[in-house]
């Protein structure tokens, strides 16, 4: 059913100057489908035949055997080739329905991909700043998966660092035990937030957090036992949203988990004579890489962020041997994995180049950054809260007798919030505005899911008959570009995997959805006459390939909204 594969075969028997693996790459899809569904530019043959393009095109069109196309002509410097749109239609809904896993392929051969995601600070809550790092890290895992790999979603938790020692400070000074075991996470970020606030009158304060950060690494039972207690507490609130999401992680290994893993990887930077002294503190110098010096370890002996850093991948490749070692953090942190990048080859790990940064833009509110220190934070819960309440009103206005109505808002409204970040491309930055995500019209995850529940009361409507497959070919020409779209989700999930970007499943699925409500406004579905069935096994091929397209974003598709 590989149709550019025909069309690369078709060309290389008339055009012997390239073969066909060129030929292949070159051939395209153009943008106007009454330019034909797949084109091949003769500018390449140019120079070989001496001739003008629009000349070598008229004559590779008269040559080509055009018995398995509808049609093939010339269009300037351009090929283009029209498929037999009914066959190639029956073609795609028996891959499609004799498939459920049908966009999937083996391409990973079953490799291990490690995906550092989420990775939330204990003591702080979960902020809207923390969404698109857990939803594009779960999607990319997903991605993976229908690509053959083997993902491993990794939360490495912030729990360790100098803010532990400030909040310690910030507890013992203003805390009470009683207040924050009434509302654990809120009562902590008041704290932290006051420490800052009094810290730029009092800079003495910034002193005493380091200090108690100091205790801690050195093993205060004081210290330990106030960090253990944060910590505790802010893992209950994270599982709660994690459990909304739907989400689950294979290693809460967070930075704490590596502080007896960072002597050897000082002692292997020592053996390979890559530390060097500067200021007192000891650095890697890569000025060879045109980049700043890796920080290893401070004046006062305590370790960094490079050091865990270092320390965690070495962990990873011993413990996971990944392929890929995928690290879904914002955009600002490019520089700390180049540098991380540096330092591993440096210290003769080849592996470094599967290590990879996934950065993500921003998320405003209001056009406003999101800060823990300042106190602007808009908490995830609440979001998810008020996303699931809105969806649940517009179910109400729609189908106000709908079962199990709630359990729908909820699946509607989560997956709304998590689709529309992930239909921005990754690295851009968004401005979140809760009443444009969960609407039922748009460019929103809850018009693809309504989509779906169309294509699932069609089928209900029809008594969900069982399917006769050697009779799926339909005439109607309102149905090509619905057809054509299904057949491009092979590639579709391969592009989402080669360019990390969860945006191509989304943006697929919402044109997906806006071509089948076309179809389904233009056609009568459910006509009684000789082609009911075929219609029936292409809205059926619709609906699971919306589901899937879902799934592979984290987002859920109820049958009934």
């Amino acid at each position: 059913m590989d149709y550019k594969n025909q069309v690369a075969q078709a060309v290389a028997a008339v055009v012997p100057e390239l073969d066909e693996a060129t030929i292949l790459s070159k051939v395209e899809v153009p943008k106007d489908s009454s330019m034909g569904d797949f084109a091949f530019p003769t500018f390449l043959l140019a120079k070989e035949r001496h001739m003008a393009p629009n000349q070598i095109a008229a004559e590779v069109a008269e040559a080509i055997d055009a018995s398995n196309f509808k049609q093939v002509e010339a269009a300037g410097p351009y090929v283009n080739f029209f498929l037999n749109q009914e066959n190639f239609g029956a073609d795609v809904l028996h891959a499609i329905l004799e498939n459920q896993e049908y966009g999937h392929n083996t391409d990973g051969e079953a490799g291990h991909v490690t995906i550092d995601m989420s990775s939330p600070n204990i003591a702080k809550p979960m902020s809207m700043g923390h969404l698109r790092s857990t939803v594009i890290g779960n999607s990319l895992a997903e991605i993976s998966k229908a690509n053959g790999y083997q993902p491993i979603k990794i939360n490495h938790l912030g729990d360790w660092g100098t803010q532990f020692g400030k909040l310690m400070v910030a507890y013992k000074m203003w805390g009470s035990e009683a207040e924050v075991k009434a509302d654990p996470i809120n009562t902590l970020v008041k704290y932290y937030v006051r420490f800052h606030e009094e810290a730029k009158e009092n800079p003495a304060l910034d002193d005493e957090g380091r200090a108690w950060f100091k205790k801690l690494e050195d093993g205060d039972e004081e210290a330990r036992q106030l960090w253990s207690w944060f910590r505790e507490e802010s893992l209950k609130e994270f599982m709660e949203l994690y459990e909304t999401l739907d989400i689950e992680f294979d290693s809460f290994n967070g930075e704490a988990f590596y502080n007896d893993k960072m002597d050897g990887v000082i002692d292997k930077l020592k053996e390979e004579g890559l530390l060097v002294e500067s200021q007192g503190a000891q650095v890697v110098n890569l000025d060879k890489y045109n980049l700043n010096v890796a920080m290893i370890q401070r004046t006062d002996g305590a370790t960094l962020y490079m050091t865990r850093d270092l320390a965690a991948a070495i962990f990873r490749k011993k413990n996971y041997n990944f392929v890929k070692s995928l690290y879904v953090v914002g955009g600002e942190q490019r520089e700390h994995f180049m540098q991380m990048k540096a330092v591993l080859k440096e210290m003769g790990y080849e592996w470094s180049d599967d290590v990879e940064h996934i950065p993500f833009g921003l998320i405003t509110v209001d056009g406003k950054k999101l800060s823990t220190r300042s106190g602007r934070i808009i908490l995830l819960k609440d979001v998810l809260k008020d996303s699931v309440e809105l969806a649940l009103e517009q179910i109400e206005e729609k189908n106000p007798t709908l079962a199990n109505k709630e359990l729908v808002a909820h699946e509607v409204g989560t997956g709304a919030v998590v689709f529309h970040d992930l239909m921005n491309e990754r690295i851009g930055n968004f401005d979140f505005k809760l009443e444009e995500v969960v609407r039922f019209e748009g460019d929103t995850g809850p018009y693809v899911q309504y989509a779906n529940a169309r294509a699932q009361s069609i089928l209900r409507k029809a008594g969900n008959p069982e399917l006769d497959l050697s009779d799926v070919v339909i005439t109607d020409e309102n149905v090509w570009e619905t057809e054509k779209l299904l057949g491009d989700f092979n590639d579709v999930v391969r592009r989402a995997w080669r360019d990390r970007e969860p945006s191509v499943i989304a943006k697929y699925a919402l044109n997906l959805a806006r071509t089948f409500n076309k179809y389904y406004a233009n056609s009568k579905i459910l006509a009684d006459d000789g082609q009911l069935n075929a219609r029936l096994a292409l809205v059926t091929a619709v609906s699971q390939v919306l589901t899937e397209s879902l799934r592979l974003l984290g987002v859920k598709a109820p049958k009934e909204m």
